[in-house]
């Protein structure tokens, strides 16, 4: 059975496929403007066959930049800009969700006009960030006041407004791998007495604060979120006792929203005698267990694992990143099981069309 190629229905969802195109950072928006160039719309066009694309992370506020070439959606420009690539994905047929991104921390103030990074409390997460200067060392970041996080919140608001604006069918909160929510969650990186630290609810607070004032403008039936609760040992984040409790709290609460969907993006623990992909469906199938809306399991399938993680049930869709950077077509390719491209991985993050946008597909 070949499920990942049979249409998705849900209340809110209409997916002509079960194939999901991950978001993924290729460095290709203007570097001044942050805008999306026609260059990527060509990219998403390419790949609309997916039943759903979801965008590389986009910066909601100028403080949520986290390296050269990313693409923004505060400022009108930019919204136009967005109109191009919805457009080219909606011509044939493709639906797309625009990721929104802070990266909190991880960030330099070589990309943020000299100031420093946000983040819940000022820990350096001691790890490299791209810079428009090359490859850089983190550096202690500004604690956010409540003001900060106020305005944060109304920055990812505004944001999902803008997205809806620009065309796309609906939005993706990155609240995964390290980044702002992420820092929010973990203990390491969250030392704030206030409300936002402390209990587990404390340190969920900021997500859910964000949902509601999202909410207020949009539909949250146009609204994903991402969690990666194995993430350990990166971008200074490290898991500890309250690591797994958290992220339940969060997937039991997530069911009182009506969301699109929750994307859970599995993060093997190296070192280990069970297999990257066996951690993964066992750590897709406890919060399954828990989430009962719609379900997206990520990182690390091919298609026979994905049609056996749709078929027993774990995950209603699959989300898959660097074999969609490879295979434009990566769909017709699945239906017609045929071999795939291979991914060239010095390319991933460079200007221009190469390694973009000039994969052939199955026709050239």
């Amino acid at each position: 059975m070949n499920k990942l190629l049979e249409p998705y229905y849900s209340p809110y969802l209409n997916l002509r496929n079960r194939v999901v195109m991950a978001p993924m950072t290729r460095g290709r928006a203007d570097t001044q403007s942050r805008m999306a160039t026609p260059l990527m719309a060509q990219y998403y066009g390419q790949r609309a066959s997916a039943g759903l694309i979801v965008t590389e992370g986009i910066a909601v506020s100028p403080d949520a930049v986290g390296g050269p070439n990313i693409p923004g959606i505060y400022t009108p420009e930019q919204v136009k800009a967005w109109r191009q690539v919805t457009t080219q994905v909606h011509r044939h047929n493709g639906k797309i969700f625009a990721q929104l991104w802070h990266v909190g921390r991880v960030s330099h103030p070589n990309l943020l006009d000299g100031r420093l990074p946000l983040s819940p409390s000022a820990i350096d997460p001691n790890c490299g960030v791209y810079t428009v200067k090359g490859y850089t060392q983190t550096v202690v970041p500004r604690e956010m006041s409540t003001a900060n996080i106020r305005q944060t919140v109304q920055d990812f608001a505004q944001a999902a407004i803008h997205a809806v604006e620009a065309g796309f069918d609906g939005v993706e909160i990155h609240a995964a791998n390290g980044y702002l929510f992420h820092q929010f969650f973990a203990k390491c990186s969250n030392q704030r007495t206030d409300a936002y630290g402390g209990s587990i609810e404390n340190r969920s607070r900021f997500l859910f604060e964000v949902l509601d004032a999202i909410g207020e403008g949009i539909p949250l039936s146009h609204v994903g979120v991402r969690i990666s609760p194995t993430w350990n040992n990166a971008f200074g984040i490290v898991t500890d006792n309250e690591t797994i409790p958290l992220f339940d709290y969060l997937s039991s609460q997530l069911n009182k929203y009506d969301l699109a969907y929750l994307h859970l993006a599995g993060f093997p623990e190296p070192g280990l005698s069970i297999p990257a992909s066996v951690q993964i469906r066992a750590v897709a199938q406890r919060f399954r267990q828990l989430y009962k809306g719609t379900y997206i399991a990520n990182r690390g399938f091919n298609q026979e694992t994905a049609n056996e993680i749709i078929a027993a049930g774990i995950a209603d869709m699959v989300s898959f990143g660097e074999l969609f950077i490879a295979n434009p077509d990566l769909v017709e390719r699945f239906s017609s099981q045929a071999p795939l491209n291979t991914l060239d991985r010095a390319t991933s993050y460079l200007s221009g069309e190469k390694g973009y946008t000039d994969y052939p597909r199955l026709t050239e």
